[in-house]
């Protein structure tokens, strides 16, 4: 009888210590991700008594929380609606869920995170009604208004950076959507809304600037294989000599690749590299690619970022380069296709790197994080995310960039009184639509002060006539004069 009760003593106890281990695992270790998951109701009930933070651009409210009826107390209202729904997301006590900085900044607009423990404190002391946070961002209003202007009803994005601190200037995702209608607190207006938008077969729901759709780059990736050619022999300049054929037959395929519009790609089969880049020859890139190999190429995008997923604080997804099979495969990958794919975030890393000096810096959105009494308690600190190239290379990619702008395939970027650099791509879709017109760029190139990646999907309003020069060159040249005014 005694053993008996020993056996289910212990039994019991075994229990009762595995209850512990799962109860303090989900109180402690999973919090914080049970509290960040979308589904968790509990947090956003938690937030709809609480006054929000509002969310600032340059000293205006884009974001604020007005007093309404209980038991919601706060509406979240969105003042300059979808021109900034990319980056505000929205906070819907219809659906009890968030997006964008409404929710990946929730802890600073809701007056939770660790720096505003002064300010709960106080409010304890002083019986005031907690209040959440402000957040400072670091957009520019001029260039993101430019972005939504230039960008129009096309579908596609705009990223530009700061090119010595990261700091993300503009970010765009067309077709966009207007947060209010689904911040309501009628649910059945709510609903209806999301509905639409979910139907809506552009999908304005998604994120295109930061990668939740990702498109091959084209012949931006250049940028990215000329690098790794230049990194390999420090001797290689912008006028070294490569091969310029007019068509380039793939190893263990019976492909031929040729240059765009099937041109040829100078007088001879070799020229400078700056010719053949201003030209953006397809022979030339993917023939270097092969010659550099997949390793070199996989080793060099990584430092720029591709296969890494980041928080600015939202989210943007990894853009790949992908392992290959053939030499074949990795001539495809010398001019941006095959199953590279990539956001618009990551390409502007990429001209921000060039632009400066080698050095890539980690983007940033939020600036400041203030407290209720407009006292600063967080603010960012400009870090570098890696240094992928030599201040030597970047230099001689600078020179060829400004070429590309001066007298190549960017010339539609020309900016008058500014030396503007620059890389077209058009990437084929892999389907029957038309292709993706696609530019990254940076200015002044002598002392650089915005960099910028532009991708219209399909082409946008030129449709299967798109080019990356002629479609998104354009928006390019709206968004460096915005941003050097």
């Amino acid at each position: 009888m005694n053993q008996s009760l020993r056996r289910l003593g212990t039994f019991i106890a075994l229990m009762l210590i595995a209850v512990m281990i799962s109860t303090t695992s989900v109180q402690f270790f999973q919090a914080p991700s049970l509290n960040a998951d979308g589904r968790n109701v509990r947090t956003i009930y938690r937030e709809f008594g609480r006054h929000r933070g509002p969310i600032v651009v340059e000293g205006e409210s884009i974001v604020t929380s007005v007093a309404a009826d209980p038991p919601y107390n706060y509406l979240r209202v969105y003042e300059r609606g979808a021109p900034y729904a990319s980056v505000t997301g929205y906070f819907s006590t219809a659906f009890s869920s968030s997006t964008g900085l409404e929710r990946y900044a929730n802890d600073a607009l809701s007056g939770t995170a660790n720096s505003l423990l002064l300010s709960r404190v106080q409010d304890l002391f002083t019986g005031s009604q907690p209040q959440g946070g402000s957040i400072e961002l670091t957009l520019d209003a001029d260039v993101q208004q430019a972005a939504v202007d230039a960008l129009g009803s096309q579908t596609g994005a705009v990223v530009a950076i700061q090119p010595k601190t990261g700091a993300i200037l503009a970010l765009h995702s067309s077709p966009s959507f207007d947060p209010n209608v689904l911040a309501t607190h009628n649910t059945t207006d709510a609903q209806a809304a999301w509905d639409s938008l979910v139907a809506d077969p552009t999908r304005p729901l998604e994120n295109r600037a930061t990668g939740t759709i990702q498109h091959a780059p084209g012949s931006t990736f250049k940028v990215l294989v000329a690098a790794t050619w230049l990194e390999i022999d420090p001797s290689r300049d912008a006028h070294s000599e490569v091969s310029t054929l007019s068509e380039f037959q793939l190893p263990q395929s019976t492909h031929i690749m040729r240059n765009p519009g099937g041109a040829s790609c100078g007088d001879s089969d070799t020229g400078e590299l700056i010719f053949a880049f201003e030209n953006s020859c397809n022979t030339t890139f993917a023939q270097m690619a092969i010659e550099v190999g997949h390793d070199q190429l996989a080793a060099v995008t990584e430092k720029f970022g591709f296969g890494s997923s980041m928080n600015v604080p939202i989210p943007v997804y990894a853009s790949t380069y992908p392992e290959t099979t053939s030499d074949a495969e990795v001539a495809l990958t010398g001019i941006g296709q095959f199953e590279v794919r990539t956001t618009p975030v990551q390409m502007a890393m990429v001209a921000a790197a060039v632009a400066n000096g080698g050095t890539l810096m980690t983007p940033y959105l939020i600036e400041t994080v203030r407290d209720a009494d407009v006292r600063v308690v967080e603010r960012t600190t400009p870090t570098v995310f890696s240094e992928p190239i030599t201040p030597k290379t970047a230099a001689t990619l600078t020179e060829m960039m400004t070429a590309v702008v001066e007298s190549g395939t960017g010339t539609p970027a020309k900016v008058p009184g500014v030396t503007v650099a620059g890389k077209t791509g058009t990437a084929e879709s892999g389907t029957d639509a038309p292709q993706h017109a696609w530019m990254i760029a940076f200015a002044p190139a002598e002392d650089p002060q915005i960099a910028v990646a532009v991708l219209l999907e399909h082409g946008g309003d030129a449709g299967s006539g798109a080019y990356g020069g002629s479609a998104a060159g354009p928006i390019v040249r709206r968004l460096i004069e915005a941003g050097l005014q």
